[in-house]
């Protein structure tokens, strides 16, 4: 069953957020990950949430998600990354099995 990682993030600091952005996308792959959304337009349809730039990724299940978080590649994408946002929420959720 596919899971999704979802992420919410407000860069501050656009040059910084570009040298995690460079590193991220080979432990994506690594892990089994294709990207689905990485920024671009967005519009609120209803409540109060305004997202900063969305990402979501799709693994091919919860334990691939996981692997891409704890991995070496990751965990080196996200030091670069340190600074360079006033938030950052990551969250994954399993997907729906498809028939």
């Amino acid at each position: 069953m596919p899971a999704y990682v979802i992420a919410d993030v407000k860069v501050t600091d656009p040059e910084k957020y570009r040298q995690y952005m460079a590193l991220s996308p080979a432990a994506i792959e690594a892990a089994g990950g294709r990207f689905l959304v990485r920024g671009g337009a967005h519009e609120v349809f209803e409540g109060r949430w305004q997202p900063g730039r969305l990402v979501m990724v799709e693994f091919p299940d919860l334990a691939a998600a996981r692997a891409f978080y704890d991995s070496a590649q990751y965990r080196a994408a996200r030091a670069q990354r340190a600074g360079a946002t006033e938030y950052f929420n990551m969250v994954v959720m399993q997907g729906v099995e498809q028939a």
